[in-house]
């Protein structure tokens, strides 16, 4: 049963199966319960993560319970672990939401908490990210993880977020980051989906980060740290929570 579910997992596309995840999570945490790996998000052990991967499966990667991927648990534990972010009254903008937050970060008590994106059926706002709708200096927090690499002008994406974050406010802004490059690699006239996808690593993909990714942040008036965040557990703990230790958390704040 459990290949099964693994092999039609994934047949789905993420964001159908972000849809639909409602109805079927029951069923997969109920096959997958156990006590060998853990998911920080919501606490709950399983005997196996399911293997997940656009190009190339990585075997026990989505928890059965949050859907959660190895970058957003590595998150999860950064912000509970270093920051004061679920104890704070701030005003959060959440980009592009990812499902295994959204529900609980609506619980924490925040001034605000507004979810925007051009596309998601999650979002409270459509909002394109280059032209974002809101005052300058509003949000304390901002999330913005795995959007810059679909968009053409990711300088005015990050303009736009320096520009309607507070002074001291922070973003987080992952991406999928090749460490091995030291210059990002774009290419306008590469448009075919298939090329795209072979190239930049999905089909809606429109560069490869390299580590020149915090310079350009930094360029933008970001104070910029990267943070490698499963370097401060052990292996066992790395294995347990199924978290990348070659991710890094870009942290950046504005001064």
């Amino acid at each position: 049963m459990k290949a099964l579910v693994s092999t039609v997992l994934n047949k789905i596309p993420r964001p159908i199966l972000l849809r639909i995840s409602r109805w079927i999570r029951p069923l997969i945490q109920f096959y997958y319960r156990g006590n060998t790996f853990t998911d920080p998000i919501d606490g709950k052990n399983y005997s196996s993560f399911l293997p997940y991967g656009y190009l190339k499966q990585r075997d026990n990667v989505l928890s059965p319970g949050t859907l959660s991927l190895e970058r957003h648990r590595l998150l999860w534990l950064y912000l509970k672990n270093e920051t004061n972010f679920f104890e704070s009254s701030s005003r959060v903008l959440h980009i592009a939401p990812e499902q295994a937050f959204l529900k609980r970060f609506k619980k924490l008590n925040l001034k605000e908490y507004i979810t925007a994106d051009i596309e998601s059926p999650l979002a409270d706002v459509k909002a394109d990210i280059c032209h974002l709708p809101f005052d300058d200096q509003r949000f304390d927090w901002i999330f913005c993880n795995h959007v810059l690499e679909h968009i053409q002008n990711d300088t005015l994406g990050m303009k736009e977020i320096f520009r309607v974050l507070k002074p001291k406010g922070i973003a987080i802004l992952q991406i999928p980051l090749d460490a091995s490059r030291k210059v990002t690699f774009s290419d306008d006239h590469i448009t075919d989906p298939k090329e795209r996808a072979l190239i930049f690593g999905q089909y809606d993909h429109v560069r490869v980060y390299g580590m020149d990714y915090f310079t350009k942040l930094s360029s933008i008036g970001f104070e910029v740290e990267a943070i490698q965040y499963a370097q401060h557990f052990t292996k066992e703990d790395i294995e347990r929570y199924r978290i990348s230790n070659t991710e890094y958390i870009p942290v950046c704040r504005k001064p």
